[in-house]
C-alpha cells in the first residue's frame, strides 16, 4: 500500500484529527470563559470528533493514544482560561518552599506582612488578583500530596508563572498516562474491551478540565486506579498505600471506603481481618501525610474550609437547588445553612445503603457500587464543579453505565455562570443538564429485567 493509498484509506481519521487539533488550539489560546456560545460550540464539536475517532479506530489503540497525548500537548504553553485555581496552587507552593505552613493563613492575612511577602512571593499581587476574593479570603483546602506537587512545580518554575504552568501540565500528563496504562490493565482483567479507556482518556472533558485547566483530579484517579489494580490482585497493603495517596491528593476517595466491606468479606484471600488492616493502613498513611502540617491553626482552618463547601458555597447543584427554592417560598431567605447540614446526611445514608445492602462483589459490582456512591454524593451536594466528575467518569468505563458520558458533556452548561461580570447561574440550563443526566441514568437502570435491578445495578 503506497503513501497516497494510506491517506485515502484513513482520510476520515486524518480529517477528524486535524479538525480536533484546530479546535483544541482555539480552545487553549483564543477563547474567553465569558464567551459561552463559542465555548459550547467548540466543546460539542470536540465531543463529536472524539466519538468519530474512537469508533473508527477501536483496534488502533496506539493511534488513539498518540492523538490523546498530542491534544494535551497543545495546551502546554497556554494559561488556563476556564479556571483561576492555579493561582492558589502557585501561592501554596511558594509558601511551602519558603517553610511556611499554607494551612495556617489566608492570602489576605499576608497583606498585613508586606515586608515578608514581597521577599517570598515577588509576584503576590498577580497571584492574589488572579485567584479572586473568594480564594484569597479563605484557608486552603488542598491536602498534603497536592501541596507537595504545587511546591515541586513552583520550584521548577522558579519565579515564572509560565514555567510553573508547564511543570504542572507535565505532572498532569504523566498522571493521565498512568491512568491510561493501569486502567487498560483493569479492563483486560475484567474481560472488557480495552478501547473503553479512551472514553476517559480521549474525552474532551478530561483533556480540557485536567490538562487545560490544571485540576489535579488526574493524580486522584491515578492513585485510585493503582489501588484498585493491586486490590484486585489481593495485594491489599499496596492497595491501601495508593488509596491513602489518593486521599492525600483529594479527600473525595474517603467516600468510597465503606464500599469495600462486602468485597473483602467475599473475595478469596482477603476477609474481615484484612479489611481492618486495609482501613488501618489507610488511616496511618493518611495521618503521616498530614503530620508535617499539623498545628492548632491547621486543624481549625482545614475543617472550616471543608465545612464552607457544604454550608456557604453553591454552584451547579441538583437536589439542593430544588430544595433551596422551596425554602425561599416558605421562609423568604436562602436556607443553605440548614440544607448544607441535612443533605450530607442523605449522602451518607445512600453510601452506607450501597455498601451494606448491595452485593459489591465481584469486581464489576464493586466498581458499579463505587460509581453510584460517588454520584449520590454529587447529587446531594451544594457545589458541583465540572472537574468533580473526573472520578465517577473513570469508574463508569468499568461498568455498563454510560450516563457519566452524558454528564461529562452536559456539565459544560454550568459555565454559563461566567458570562456576566458577577457569577450568575442560568437555572434553566442547570435543569436541562440534570434532566438529561438523571433521565439517562433511570433509562439505563430500568431497561434491565425487574428482578435484577437492585442487586446488580
Amino acid at each position: 500500500m503506497n503513501f497516497f493509498t494510506k491517506i485515502k484509506t484513513h482520510q476520515s481519521t486524518i480529517l477528524y484529527s486535524l479538525v480536533s487539533v484546530v479546535m483544541y488550539y482555539i480552545f487553549a489560546y483564543h477563547l474567553q470563559r465569558a464567551d459561552f456560545g463559542r465555548l459550547f460550540a467548540l466543546y460539542a464539536a470536540l465531543f463529536i470528533m472524539a466519538y468519530k475517532l474512537i469508533e473508527s479506530n477501536k483496534h488502533n489503540l496506539n493511534l488513539l493514544l498518540g492523538l490523546a497525548v498530542a491534544f494535551r500537548l497543545l495546551f502546554l504553553f497556554a494559561t488556563p482560561n476556564l479556571s483561576q485555581d492555579f493561582y492558589r496552587f502557585i501561592w501554596d507552593g511558594k509558601l511551602i518552599l519558603n517553610a511556611f505552613n499554607p494551612y495556617e493563613t489566608t492570602p489576605q492575612d499576608w497583606l498585613t506582612r508586606l515586608d515578608v511577602l514581597k521577599e517570598i512571593i515577588p509576584n503576590y499581587k498577580t497571584l492574589i488578583s488572579g485567584m479572586g476574593d473568594l480564594s484569597a479570603g479563605n484557608p486552603t483546602n488542598y491536602p498534603p500530596f497536592s501541596q507537595a506537587v504545587y511546591a515541586i512545580t513552583v520550584w521548577f518554575g522558579e519565579n515564572s508563572i509560565f514555567k510553573t504552568l508547564i511543570a504542572m501540565r507535565m505532572f498532569t500528563l504523566l498522571a493521565e498516562l498512568g491512568v491510561f496504562y493501569v486502567g487498560r490493565k483493569i479492563l483486560l482483567q475484567l474481560n472488557l474491551p480495552p478501547e473503553r479507556i479512551f472514553w476517559f482518556f480521549l474525552n474532551p472533558f478530561v483533556i480540557i478540565e485536567l490538562t487545560g485547566n490544571l485540576h489535579f483530579e488526574s493524580l486522584l484517579v491515578f492513585f485510585l486506579v493503582f489501588s484498585l489494580y493491586f486490590l484486585f490482585k489481593n495485594k491489599w497493603k499496596l492497595a491501601a498505600f495508593f488509596f491513602a495517596l489518593s486521599v492525600l491528593t483529594k479527600l473525595f476517595s474517603l467516600l468510597l471506603l465503606p464500599l469495600f466491606f462486602y468485597y473483602f468479606s467475599k473475595k478469596k484471600g482477603l476477609g474481615f481481618y484484612k479489611l481492618l488492616g486495609f482501613y488501618a493502613l489507610i488511616l496511618i498513611f493518611t495521618a503521616l501525610g498530614f503530620l508535617p502540617f499539623y498545628s492548632k491553626e491547621f486543624f481549625f482552618n482545614f475543617t472550616e474550609s471543608i465545612g464552607l463547601w457544604f454550608t456557604s458555597f453553591e454552584f451547579n447543584a441538583s437536589f439542593y437547588y430544588v430544595l433551596r427554592e422551596i425554602g425561599f417560598y416558605f421562609t423568604g431567605y436562602n436556607t443553605i445553612g440548614v440544607l448544607g447540614k441535612i443533605l450530607p446526611i442523605f449522602s451518607v445514608i445512600s453510601i452506607l445503603g450501597l455498601s451494606f445492602l448491595r452485593k459489591n462483589y465481584p469486581e464489576k459490582n464493586l466498581l458499579t457500587g463505587m460509581l453510584f456512591a460517588f454520584c449520590a454524593y454529587l447529587f446531594f451536594s451544594t457545589t458541583v464543579h465540572p472537574w468533580y466528575l473526573t472520578l465517577p467518569l473513570l469508574l463508569s468505563i468499568f461498568t455498563r453505565y454510560r450516563f457519566m458520558l452524558v454528564w461529562s458533556f452536559t456539565i459544560i452548561l454550568s459555565y454559563t455562570a461566567y458570562t456576566a461580570t458577577k457569577t450568575t447561574e442560568n437555572l434553566g440550563l442547570i435543569f436541562i443538564e440534570y434532566f438529561l443526566v438523571i433521565g439517562f441514568l433511570f433509562f439505563e437502570i430500568y431497561k434491565k429485567p425487574l428482578k435484577k435491578r437492585f442487586l446488580r445495578f
